[in-house]
């Protein structure tokens, strides 16, 4: 994040007093000196910024005790049984479903637990003829639920981020179509969660063969003649290659396309993408239509395939090879080319480290990737890799929180008890994330640029505000119960908030500015001045100033 970019967001954050942050809060007269830089915190801030959605009480001290190495393989090797808090949590919720009545339904307004998550997929399935649309999409809300008391109270935080990762990565818009929708827990669980720390080429055909994928890319309907590209398009834009391996501006012919040192075209072309879509004819979803199956699974169609002889990369693929065997092999060329690693570790270093990763990281990213192409844990390899490198601790302030990460690191940090309720969900899709309803395939940007716009921080820092307020139910404060009884004065308090939530020092100027709003004018060494309530709405004002702080939004 530019220096330019820390002084908006610290000139809004400490010109504002603790209300609703105003379209003009922006052009508080503060402003920190040209040259001052933000400090590059400990270690520990850094691992459970990246790693994690922030820390929560002891979380700073427990990692700095631990070491860096050990935290990371802690983390990439969860067992979720050991994570009662959580997994008790998720059993316990209950989330609002409110519907009027219809032509063959009753009305219903009624707290319902996540009961969806462990359905088979038959079972799922079924809910996509519900007559009332609020149960079809009912698995989402109850996956978005599930995933928010995750981020907030799993111990298992860096799973979290990479189920986030990889939603985003093989992006589905769950709310476009109720066959998606009723199967969300599905493709949550046993495809995104299952395959999360895995291998790469099996991940890719489970979400290949997934009815989510299937439906939203189209391909559930291709057949011979002519075949539906969607989803072969996707796989190399997004999935596999990248848009930037994409040279059909200069080549239209798959012979003319220069090779690298192995054989391999360096990048793809429409041909390519034609010729794949024609592998993945006939992979459908079992829906009971012309005699197969009505169980929602995914079903290989054999009539539907085109057998024909096809070239893809380069690569001929034999008429006749069998069901499914195209396809497969598409998914071994895309999934094993060069431009595919360094597109995939490129993109997982822009998510753990910086939008704009140093090339030596990528490149070790590369090589452990490469290394352990067929291992059945090769992302998680590749992880640690990049978690473990000299960059990982050395580009502190390259990218910052997207709304939900906020939202989420607040929760945490104050110790907040969350229930997940539809006014949560509605106030960050506000601030610009829209959890499993980003309609492109590209799913959400992840580069800072995108959300430091005015309109995702200030929707975010009000946010941060109403979560506080007593009207808005999804979460509950006690900010006085949590301080020990040894921090009494002002200068105590705001650094134990401080530490708490940011776990190091801001500037000095900051720190001044914490302080006059906490003290009032008043001695820093003794209690704050003023009635119980005074205090109480001053202590709130001060953990949401912090909240807005370019420290805490720096990942």
């Amino acid at each position: 994040m530019s220096l330019s970019r820390r002084q908006l967001l610290l000139g809004a954050a400490l010109g504002a007093t603790g209300a609703v942050v105003h379209e003009d809060v922006g052009a508080a007269p503060l402003q920190p000196s040209t040259t001052e830089a933000m400090a590059t915190p400990p270690f520990e801030v850094i691992a459970l910024s990246r790693m994690a959605y922030g820390a929560r009480s002891g979380d700073f001290a427990r990692v700095r005790s631990m070491g860096l190495t050990a935290y990371v393989d802690e983390q990439l090797n969860p067992n979720f049984n050991n994570d009662t808090d959580c997994n008790t949590r998720i059993a316990n919720a209950t989330l609002r479903i409110v519907y009027a009545a219809g032509t063959g339904f009753p009305a219903m307004d009624e707290m319902r637990g996540l009961v969806t998550l462990n359905k088979t997929q038959p079972e799922l399935w079924e809910l996509r003829v519900h007559p009332a649309n609020a149960e079809r999409i009912r698995p989402i809300d109850e996956v978005v639920a599930a995933n928010w008391i995750r981020a907030i109270y799993s111990k298992w935080q860096l799973f979290e981020i990479m189920t986030d990762f990889w939603h985003n990565h093989f992006n589905v818009w769950a709310y476009s179509d109720t066959r998606i929708s009723s199967l969300w827990p599905y493709y949550d669980k046993s495809v995104i969660r299952a395959n999360c720390f895995g291998n790469f080429r099996s991940f890719l055909e489970a979400v290949a063969t997934s009815p989510a994928m299937l439906y939203y890319l189209d391909n559930a309907t291709s057949r011979d003649g002519p075949a539906n590209e969607n989803y072969a398009r996707e796989l190399f834009e997004l999935h596999t290659f990248g848009s930037q391996n994409y040279l059909n501006n200069i080549y239209d012919n798959w012979q003319e396309v220069p090779r690298d040192s192995q054989g391999r075209p360096i990048g793809y072309i429409d041909q390519d993408v034609y010729e794949a879509a024609r592998a993945f004819t006939g992979w459908t979803v079992a829906d009971g239509t012309g005699g197969i199956p009505n169980t929602g699974l995914f079903h290989y169609l054999d009539t539907w395939n085109d057998n024909a002889q096809k070239i893809v990369l380069a690569n001929f693929l034999n008429a006749n090879a069998g069901p499914q065997a195209h396809g497969k092999k598409v998914l071994d060329l895309v999934a094993q080319h060069p431009a595919t690693i360094r597109n995939l570790c490129t993109k997982l270093c822009r998510r753990l480290v910086s939008d704009n990763p140093p090339s030596t990281l990528v490149d070790k990213a590369v090589a452990t990737w490469t290394a352990n192409y067929s291992a059945p844990d090769q992302i998680k390899k590749t992880i640690r890799t990049i978690l473990l490198a000299p960059e990982f601790l050395s580009t502190w302030g390259g990218k910052i929180r997207r709304p939900n990460e906020v939202v989420a690191a607040y929760l945490r940090s104050t110790g907040a008890e969350v229930k997940p309720s539809a006014e949560l969900f509605s106030w960050v899709t506000l601030a610009g994330y829209r959890m499993f309803n980003w309609a492109t395939p590209t799913g959400h940007p992840d580069e800072s640029g995108y959300w430091s716009s005015s309109n995702a921080l200030l929707n975010t820092w009000n946010l941060l505000f109403h979560l506080q307020q007593s009207y808005f139910p999804p979460a509950t404060f006690d900010l006085q119960g949590q301080m020990p009884g040894s921090v009494t004065t002002v200068r105590q308090i705001v650094d134990f908030w401080i530490m708490r939530m940011l776990g190091y020092q801001p500037s000095a100027l900051v720190k001044t500015k914490l302080l006059k709003l906490m003290g009032q004018n008043g001695n820093l060494d003794q209690p704050p001045t003023g009635t119980a309530n005074d205090v109480k709405l001053r202590l709130s004002s001060l953990v949401h100033m912090i909240g807005m702080l370019p420290e805490f939004y720096t990942r």
